[in-house]
């Protein structure tokens, strides 16, 4: 029985396509067994898989797909790879290679946008008066005749949330780290996330003709990272660099192709449909949306139908990083594209289908599916679900973020000191600091569960965990992290209940009830105030009081929440005694169900 891979919804004029039967026979089948639907209405997986069973096809998730594809198996590295960009299904005689797709990452100060700009002019030919004429966020460089395509992104970060979105971009990964400072603290994680991805990793020893340059230390600080360098009798590569000279350049990039011949040479079809990845988009004045798109299989040429994400178009214009007019790009060829409806993601994957109204009726099926997903809790990989599962082997896989070194040390310590025989604990990204959005994406990508130490998150990291369902769970004392890993191991976690912050209100006027402070009139200057809240009232700083509200009114109503800006009346139960200036901060208790 042939195999046939559908989505969790499609029209019926779409799966009678797919299954290549007549649109009538097919609505014919379907009311037979109780479905009634005309030809542009959508049925879901289940209606669609007996259907195609029904016409000799074997119906495939590409929903479950997608997910066991990001799935990796225990203590190895997760490299989410999105279903389109998959290769196993290609034929092998029509894969040929394609350059490899480079990223560069690394601290701020140590170098990386110079050695960027440096392999940039060094590989511009000469008749190209000026040098590169336009920047689209990758570029091209020639080495012995073969190519090299280099992401040039803000950094870790972006290589990060393109992969969090399923976008597996980059062959080879080079790290770089100033010879005369050190590892420091982006460049560990710039390890971690390099790590996570799996993929090779090149060591460029930047500023290696400074005064002060000590090599040795460097590499001595790597070996401790776990990343072992060659002389050291490791397996990766480093090569000391100028950027400022030139120096090492050259055989940076002829170590990028030694790497890639040697690792995994990286292979494409360009006999097909094209398929690539938005790595930059904007709206640009005069030209409308645009994007920069490296094309990973087969070849984008003018006039293809896409659908990028949930945006779809036809390509009117296709520009390389030199700001010619092409006619087609091939794998590993990064152009900026235009003819888009609106403003793709980065991270997107763009898709060439054979008509408009088929790219079209995908972007509206995404779209739908987007709604219909934000309108469901998102699943999240959560302590619990270690403590549900028994008699198997299993990864807990976590970042840990802490106010201090120190703090972050004996955290570490006292977190790999536990063992269990079912489940193996990996510490994928560790850092001093706030959760950033970094640490959110980095988790979201390796399945983790981020762990702050008397810290919190900023705004977008909270966003960018509801988004990507990660959790994100807090901790002052020590004790309390590892007795809840140990619960979780050994299937005896109970979920904790932990107080939000909703909001603050200042009082204004105290309000007497038989003589007596009773209900305070405030205005909420933070957040907001709900009936369901607790309130804790401090007066110079200090707690003074405690209580659940009684009562919340706007003039003689009673309200079920008053939003920031707006007065109020509030009477606590088991606390009376307000005073003007008064501050009563909000929050309620919620399961955190980690």
């Amino acid at each position: 029985m042939k195999k046939i891979r559908l989505p969790a919804s499609l029209t019926v004029r779409e799966l009678a396509d797919r299954l290549g039967v007549p649109g009538a026979q097919l609505i014919t089948y379907l009311m037979q067994n109780g479905v009634m639907a005309a030809l542009n209405q959508s049925v879901d997986f289940d209606t669609a898989a007996l259907a195609a069973d029904n016409f000799g096809f074997e119906a495939e998730s590409e929903e479950a797909l997608a997910k066991e594809a990001a799935l990796p198996s225990a203590g190895s590295p997760l490299r989410p790879r999105h279903p389109l960009l998959d290769l196993s299904g290609e034929d092998p005689a029509k894969l040929v290679p394609r350059p490899p797709v480079v990223a560069v990452l690394g601290h701020v100060d140590h170098g990386k946008t110079s050695i960027l700009d440096k392999i940039r002019t060094t590989s511009v030919a000469a008749g190209e008066a000026g040098g590169i004429t336009q920047r689209i966020g990758a570029y091209q460089v020639e080495r012995q005749g073969r190519l090299i395509t280099f992401i040039d992104t803000p950094g870790h970060e972006a290589f990060s949330a393109m992969r969090a979105r399923g976008a597996d971009v980059t062959d080879i990964a080079i790290l770089v780290v100033a010879a005369d400072d050190g590892v420091m603290p982006q460049t560990e994680e710039a390890i971690h996330h390099i790590r996570s991805a799996g993929v090779p990793l090149v060591v460029a020893l930047n500023k290696s003709d400074k005064d002060g340059a000590n090599p040795d230390r460097v590499l001595q600080q790597l070996a401790e990272h776990e990343v072992l360098p060659e002389s050291y009798g490791g397996d990766v590569p480093t090569v000391a660099t100028s950027a400022v000279t030139g120096q090492g350049i050259e055989d940076l990039l002829d170590t990028i192709l030694l790497v890639s011949d040697v690792v995994s040479p990286p292979r494409a079809n360009p006999d097909r449909l094209a398929v690539g990845t938005v790595i930059d988009s904007e709206l640009e004045r005069g030209r409308g949306p645009v994007a920069t798109v490296l094309v990973q299989n087969g070849t984008l040429r003018i006039g293809d139908n896409v659908v990028v994400g949930r945006v779809y178009g036809k390509i009117r214009a296709l520009t390389d990083d030199a700001g010619r007019r092409v006619k087609e790009a091939g794998p590993s060829k990064p152009v900026l594209i235009s003819g888009l409806t609106d403003v793709a993601t980065a991270g997107d994957v763009l898709q060439v289908m054979e008509t408009e109204k088929a790219a079209r009726a995908l972007a509206e099926q995404r779209t739908n599916e987007q709604r219909a997903k934000v309108a469901q809790p998102v699943r999240r990989i959560t302590l619990s679900d270690f403590a549900a599962v028994q008699g198997e082997t299993k990864t807990m896989t976590l970042v840990l973020k802490a106010e201090a070194n120190g703090s972050l040390e004996a955290l570490r310590s006292q977190i790999t000191k536990l063992e269990d025989p079912n489940v193996a604990i990996k510490i994928v990204g560790e850092g001093v600091g706030a959760v950033g959005e970094a640490d959110v994406n980095l988790a979201a990508v390796s399945q983790a569960i981020v762990i702050g130490f008397n810290v919190h998150p900023d705004d977008r990291a909270k966003a960018a965990a509801e988004e990507l369902g990660v959790d994100v769970r807090f901790y002052d004392v020590v004790y309390q992290v590892t007795d809840d890993i140990l619960k979780s191991i050994r299937g005896m976690y109970e979920p904790s209940f932990i107080e939000v912050y909703q909001g603050r209100a200042e009082v204004r006027k105290v309000f007497s009830v038989d003589g007596r402070p009773a209900i305070a009139g405030c205005q909420v200057v933070d957040g907001k105030i709900t009936r369901a809240a607790t309130c804790t009232v401090r007066r110079d700083g200090r707690e003074v009081g405690r209580g659940k509200i009684d009562a919340l009114k706007r003039f003689r109503d009673d309200v079920r929440e008053v939003a920031r800006g707006y007065e109020c009346g509030i009477s606590l139960d088991g606390f009376a005694d307000f005073a003007e200036g008064d501050v009563l901060e909000a929050h309620v208790t919620e399961q955190q169900n980690i």
